[in-house]
């Protein structure tokens, strides 16, 4: 199987957020590119949250929307009514609408998806969907890309201890359910509970899926971070799309809090945020519709799910816009190398249902309380 492009974090290291068109509440829809006589060719389903997210659904919709307007191919987005309450009827409904507006693939993001996919796709052999953070269902119009987002947490613990921080925090989306956040907040705990053992000292880490259920910014989200900062929490991942700016509202009251990103490069969002946590979404999909378009999707993607981390540089943080100073960019390219080359793999073996402490307890140098 051909590999999704290696170059997802060359150079910059990041891809970062650009200026989208369309809008539209969460029950709305938007285009970003005109309609042609057979409607709008290129689909995204958002998951739960807003579109423009600044993470997890902006990063896949980046993705497409850059394709689609390279080859100038019309391209609608389709976000679920009900917000973040959406049911699997609701995501069919968005992906039929989307068929019946002339979508030959559909880009859907967000495990929550596996059951209007598979109803949909069952319904419709001829339109492809590409299942972003999925799995191969057997069916062979539809393709899925996975990442190894225990790799960009352990990074990101990592170099949050390297940099002298040993007081963090871990706020997830999902409440505990979604294997992607899982992953993140695993890697992350393995990076810090690493570098502690290197550096001699103990970290305390605050875990916590409590308010992330919906992925959404929430006061009472707010209200949680902003005691853990005021009780000494020196720098929080933020893992949850729309949460990010929860976190940003409760860092805002202290000086020295920070915050580290999550999905995409979230550096301009606030001087707050010391580095983020990324995967390759908007580079991978892109990847995808152009193998789609070039004719290769029985070939290289039909019922595929493609696992994408280091090796394939579709996971990282981004050197060009952190602002860590005592972790540096060569120590860090040591560690991603020998990620990327296996000599160096951070577990990802997490519960289905992580909203229990207990599967945390035993890191070395690290005291993880959960709430």
């Amino acid at each position: 199987m051909k590999k999704i492009v290696k170059t997802l974090f060359a150079g910059a290291m990041a891809f970062g957020l650009v200026a989208c068109s369309g809008g539209g509440s969460a029950a709305g829809s938007g285009s970003a590119a005109p309609a042609g006589d057979d409607g709008y060719k290129i689909a995204v389903v958002t998951d739960v949250g807003q579109l423009m997210d600044k993470g997890f659904n902006q990063g896949t919709y980046e993705g497409a929307e850059a394709y689609a307007k390279a080859h100038n191919i019309s391209m609608k987005y389709y976000q679920p009514a009900n917000g973040s309450d959406a049911t699997d009827n609701d995501r069919i409904d968005a992906m039929k609408q989307a068929v019946e507006n002339g979508a030959e693939v559909i880009v859907t993001p967000g495990f929550l998806q596996a059951t209007a996919i598979e109803a949909v796709a069952k319904e419709n052999p001829d339109v492809k969907f590409v299942f972003v953070d999925g799995w191969a269902m057997g069916l062979k119009n539809v393709t899925a890309i996975v990442y190894k987002e225990q790799e960009s947490g352990y990074f990101a613990g990592y170099a949050a201890v390297k940099e002298g921080y040993t007081k963090l925090g871990f706020t997830g989306g999902g409440g505990g359910a979604n294997p992607a956040v899982n992953r993140y907040g695993y890697g992350f705990v393995q990076g810090a509970s690493a570098a502690a053992a290197e550096d001699g000292v103990d970290v305390t880490i605050k875990y916590s899926y409590k308010y992330g259920e919906t992925f959404s910014a929430s006061t009472e989200l707010q209200t949680q971070i902003a005691g853990w900062y005021a009780n000494g929490t020196e720098v929080v991942f933020a893992c949850g799309g729309s949460m990010f700016q929860s976190v940003l509202s409760a860092a805002a009251e202290y000086e020295n809090a920070k915050i580290i990103g999550v999905d995409v490069d979230q550096s301009s969002e606030s001087s707050k945020v010391i580095t983020s946590a990324m995967k390759g979404l908007s580079a991978s999909v892109e990847q995808v519709l152009g193998q789609l378009y070039d004719g290769k999707w029985d070939a290289e993607l039909a019922d595929v799910a493609q696992n994408l981390g280091a090796s394939d540089n579709g996971t990282g943080l981004p050197t060009d816009t952190w602002s860590l100073t005592k972790f540096s960019v060569d120590d860090y390219k040591a560690l991603f190398d020998k990620v990327a080359k296996g000599e160096l793999t951070p577990s990802a073996e997490v519960p289905q249902d992580a909203n229990n402490g207990d599967w945390l307890k035993g890191i070395d140098h690290v005291t993880v309380e959960f709430e």
